[in-house]
C-alpha cells in the first residue's frame, strides 16, 4: 500500500490545523474568557446537541418518519422520561425504557 503526496499532504495538514485549534488557548499569554452570551449559549449545547441524535432515533426509521403506534421506541421513550422525571436517575431511565422496549421490539417484533 502507498500513500500518495497529495493524501500525506491533507494528513499532515489536518495534524497541523487540529494541534494548533485545540493548543489555541496555552499558546496564549493571557488570561482569556468567553464572552457572557457565548457563556450562556454553551449551556444549551449538550442538550441541543443530545436532541439532535435521539429524537430523529425515535421518530424516524431509515429517514422516514415513524406512521404507526405499533413502535417500541416511542412506548420506550415515554417510559424513560416518565421514570426520569419519577426518581431524577439515569440509571432508571435507562432501566425503564429498555424493561419497556426489550419485551415489545423482541416479544412483538414491534
Amino acid at each position: 500500500m502507498s500513500i500518495d503526496l497529495w493524501t500525506l499532504g491533507v494528513l499532515l495538514g489536518l495534524g497541523v490545523v487540529s494541534v494548533i485549534t485545540r493548543s489555541f488557548f496555552f499558546i496564549s499569554a493571557r488570561p482569556w474568557q468567553l464572552p457572557h452570551w457565548a457563556q450562556r449559549g454553551l449551556q444549551y449545547a449538550p442538550i441541543a446537541a443530545l436532541a439532535a441524535v435521539v429524537i430523529p432515533e425515535v421518530v424516524m426509521t431509515q429517514g422516514q418518519l415513524i406512521t404507526t403506534w405499533q413502535d417500541a421506541r416511542l412506548y420506550a421513550t415515554a417510559a424513560g422520561a416518565a421514570a426520569f422525571f419519577w426518581r431524577r436517575s439515569v440509571f432508571v431511565t435507562i432501566l425503564a425504557g429498555m424493561c419497556v422496549y426489550l419485551p415489545l421490539h423482541i416479544g412483538l417484533g414491534w
